[in-house]
């Protein structure tokens, strides 16, 4: 999943008319954090209430989708030989599904089935520290990359290779949407909600004001605001490759794998943000257009209508621009301030 990259701006606890008032709660979840603000009325949920229903998506989630534990749904499916199909659980197979989708619309930019690249350059589960693997075993193991590899039969998810699933790249902007959409069924009309750093706010605060956020400048020093964007019935997800990374003499190895190559990306893009309705599209987005890089990034945003807001690498410094879409949602925010 991409890395937090966006600031949550401070919240005060704030009492206002109608008995509203703005609760907050989070805790430890998949390897990070998350955090929950919603506006609770006269019949909203109490906050044991909505941490309950939010912990229990984000426990199902994890005994799902986690390669960090072997008796998860996905790590049985991926010690399975090829040719082997399982049953696997709706939303499990709806994620493969939209991946496959993002896969073919990018021409492969973006794979659910890099984790043995990961591991051998030392950022998946099953890595061995930071490395820089020779090209036979880069072959090798993208001899067993490919989303072309996996196909939905009914209730099942069948392999004719032996691929392994990573859901990273996509689950927690899939369960920033699922605790919206629960939340909203429990009555909360106005929430941000923040799952490892993907994020999706509706509504307004208690004030009347509205969810802000920072979008972080690529700085691995501190952490720098370099533009607040107000959100409502809008996901964030931003992906970069200046926090998790390894140098080896003198060149530096980022965590994001391209497909093609087989190796950490290597050209300017430093950073990319996508607002999208849907978190879990933002999610899978910002992940998609980091691979591709400025250029080839840039274009697919402008051709798919995509929100994107793009941060390159020039000289000693940094160069940021928006999509044309971005600056059509953003513009008029800028405009007001």
């Amino acid at each position: 999943m991409a890395r937090s990259l966006v600031l949550l701006l401070s919240a005060s606890l704030l009492l206002a008319g109608c008995g509203e008032t703005l609760e907050q709660f989070g805790g430890p979840t998949m390897g990070s954090s998350y955090s929950v603000k919603y506006v609770r009325g006269a019949s909203g949920p109490s906050v044991e209430q909505a941490r309950g229903e939010v912990e229990g998506i984000l426990a199902e989630i994890d005994r799902q989708m986690s390669t960090y534990r072997n008796d998860s749904e996905v790590e049985r499916f991926n010690a399975l030989p090829a040719g082997s199909c399982l049953a696997l659980p709706g939303p499990m197979l709806e994620l493969v599904a939209f991946a496959g989708q993002l896969s073919k619309d990018s021409d492969g930019a973006f794979d659910m089935t890099v984790e043995p690249l990961l591991n051998l350059w030392g950022f998946g589960p099953q890595s061995r520290g930071d490395q820089v693997p020779s090209p036979e075993a880069i072959a090798a193991a993208k001899a067993v990359v490919g989303q072309q590899h996996l196909t939905v039969r009914g209730q099942e998810l069948c392999k004719d290779a032996p691929v392994q699933l990573d859901f990273n790249s996509i689950a927690a902007g899939y369960a920033v949407d699922r605790v919206v959409a629960r939340l909203g069924e429990l009555g909360v009309g106005s929430a941000l909600v923040e799952i490892t750093g993907e994020l999706k706010a509706v509504g307004r605060k208690p004030d009347g004001m509205p969810w802000r956020i920072a979008i972080e400048a690529p700085r691995d020093d501190r952490q720098v605001a370099q533009k607040i964007v107000q959100l409502d019935g809008l996901g964030v997800s931003t992906s970069g490759d200046y926090r998790n990374y390894f140098e080896k003499n003198g060149k530096r190895y980022s965590h994001t794998i391209d497909p093609k190559t087989g190796a950490p990306i290597s050209h300017s893009l430093a950073a990319v943000t996508v607002v999208d309705e849907s978190a879990l599209r933002a999610d899978g987005l910002s992940t998609l257009l980091m691979v591709l890089g400025p250029e080839a990034g840039e274009a697919y945003a402008e051709r798919q209508g995509i929100a994107a807001f793009f941060v390159t690498r020039a000289g000693e410094g940094f160069v940021s621009h928006g999509s044309s879409r971005f600056r059509e949602l953003f513009e008029q925010q800028e405009k007001s301030k």
